[in-house]
């Protein structure tokens, strides 16, 4: 794996897609990323919280407008951070990262997550990247029973495993080679992403039924998944269970301000 020694970039996916972004409107908002949780606009929380990880060296903010976002009053203590920059997006979201993992001045590790990932912790991040460095990539999962004891009940994506039902903490971790195979790949099937079955047809009937008769752990389908792509990827559990809410629809706003508090802390 690539020598983290030097610290690892943070890319931030703040983004929308084209048209107005329905969460956005709701909050009467151009931009999803600064919608206010808990009096402080997302990619705020985010940058602050990559800010105050002492593993982050580098964090690049990427959209269609990054520098407009970086120019709101509630970010202006970005522009004294020299870590912090902002670059504009490609046409998808594997591709940009792609995009940024390939430039020679960025390299590898790389840690990617969202705007809207507003329960992220300096701990948390550490606590991911302690358990990425063995896989060309890491996905941080959240285990069913640890969200909802954190947050009581809760319509997510579940992902059902052998081992039990997952879902996504936003949260990746690029550290080797293979990292590139496999965002080539998820620029393919990004439609699918939020589809365990969808996305198991991408790789053969074989890996598809066993998923399907829930064969395999999620350690299990994401090696074999890995595997097909030519790159070695694993789970990685966080132990906050919060970190499987992530702001897409009012609903998740309204969760995401009882579990911050008033105070933003």
């Amino acid at each position: 794996m690539t020598d983290a020694s030097q610290g690892w970039t943070a890319l931030v996916l703040a983004g929308q897609r084209p048209g107005v972004d329905r969460l956005a409107a709701h909050f009467g908002r151009e931009a999803k990323a600064l919608i206010p949780v808990a009096g402080t606009p997302m990619l705020a929380r985010v940058l602050r919280a990559l800010a105050d990880c002492p593993d982050i060296a580098r964090i690049i903010v990427l959209a269609q407008d990054a520098p407009a976002l970086l120019e709101d009053p509630s970010l202006a203590w970005t522009t004294g951070d020299a870590r912090i920059e902002a670059r504009i997006s490609g046409r998808t979201i594997s591709g940009s990262v792609l995009a940024a993992v390939s430039d020679p001045a960025v390299g590898l590790p790389v840690l990617v997550t969202t705007a809207d990932n507003v329960m992220l912790t300096p701990a948390t991040i550490a606590e991911f990247i302690a358990g990425a460095v063995a896989a060309d990539v890491s996905v941080a999962m959240v285990e069913r029973g640890n969200l909802e004891s954190a947050v009581g009940p809760n319509r997510r994506t579940w992902l059902t495993f052998s081992d039990g039902a997952f879902t996504g903490a936003n949260l990746f971790a690029l550290c080797g080679k293979g990292s590139a195979n496999a965002l080539r790949f998820w620029e393919k099937v990004e439609a699918d992403r939020k589809s365990v079955l969808r996305l198991a047809a991408h790789f053969g009937p074989v890996l598809m039924v066993r998923l399907l008769l829930r064969r395999m752990t999620l350690a299990q389908a994401l090696a074999a998944a890995g595997n097909k792509l030519g790159a070695s990827a694993a789970p990685v559990l966080l132990s906050d269970g919060r970190m499987g809410v992530d702001v897409d629809k009012p609903e998740d706003h309204a969760l995401a301000e009882s579990l911050l508090g008033t105070s933003g802390a």
